[in-house]
């Protein structure tokens, strides 16, 4: 008997490659950027790349498939959402990581045991000659890009509820259009900033929060470009549009996250405060 001729509520998935491919593809991807440190031929870290992109495009195809031929019952939607839940709080601990690292040296920066540090940092949060950003110049305008994107998300999933297309076509398109103006200015920002990765533990920090967080805008914004793509062919209904609904929890997490990188790292970092430890 077939899966889906079972007399239940919960979706049992066909045999598929995908897992086994992803597998072999991060493997191949990991293996390759250790050879890519190491000044040797870039080419392994790329073949991995594509392997994985690709089949996160199939398995994806797949899910898309499964949710227009009924598969995604409530009870399965229900799971899906637990798991898109987790899948934030495991992304909310990633950024938990860069934000402690920061943390760590803007509390202790002229801790006596951390020696190596303070002869690095001059004993100060930013270290001496750091010429940090203007929180006030194109990190402000970067959040009120995103704080209208969030309201741009939030109407297009209004407009989806209440059944107008049209509201959810342009509310989609302008959030999209939104997260790519912010990444602009975020290129022109780092384009212009007064330190680098390297050399320093304040833009190996920096440049890691907000660079990882650009990431996810950028895939963030994929994301909801393909639910334009899925809305434009009426895959979208009123009662089933799991994937648009996790595309806007993702929206709003990356616009969570930025407030918290705007408050801490531009504002009160740029105030050049000193915490000293007896």
């Amino acid at each position: 008997m077939s899966a889906h001729a079972n007399n239940h509520d919960y979706h049992l998935v066909d045999p598929s490659p995908w897992p086994a491919l992803a597998s072999l593809g991060a493997f191949i991807m990991a293996v390759g950027a250790i050879m890519w440190m190491r000044d040797v031929t870039p080419w392994v870290f790329w073949i991995g790349l594509a392997a994985v992109l690709y089949t996160a495009f199939v398995w994806w195809a797949d899910v898309i498939k499964e949710a227009n031929t009924g598969d995604h019952t409530p009870v399965v939607q229900m799971h899906h959402r637990y798991g898109m839940i987790l899948f934030i709080v495991s992304e909310i601990m990633f950024f938990v990581a860069w934000f402690w690292a920061y943390f760590d040296g803007f509390f202790r920066n002229d801790d006596i045991q951390q020696f190596a540090r303070v002869a690095a940092t001059g004993g100060q949060w930013p270290p001496t000659g750091i010429e940090v950003f203007d929180p006030w110049h194109l990190p402000l305008f970067n959040t009120l890009i995103l704080l209208a994107s969030g309201t741009a998300v939030t109407w297009a999933h209004h407009a989806l509820l209440e059944d107008d297309r049209e509201g959810l076509k342009w509310g989609l398109i302008l959030t999209i259009l939104l997260g790519a103006l912010f990444s602009f200015v975020q290129v022109l920002e780092y384009s212009s900033a007064g330190f680098s990765f390297s050399g320093n533990i304040y833009g190996a920090t920096f440049f890691m929060a907000t660079g990882f967080h650009g990431f996810h805008v950028l895939i963030g914004t994929i994301f909801l470009f393909v639910c334009l793509v899925r809305m434009l062919q009426g895959q979208f209904t009123s009662k089933q549009h799991l994937g648009f609904e996790f595309a806007a929890w993702y929206w709003h997490f990356v616009d969570v996250v930025w407030l918290f990188l705007f408050a801490s790292i531009y504002i009160w970092g740029s105030m050049g405060a000193t915490i000293s430890h007896g």
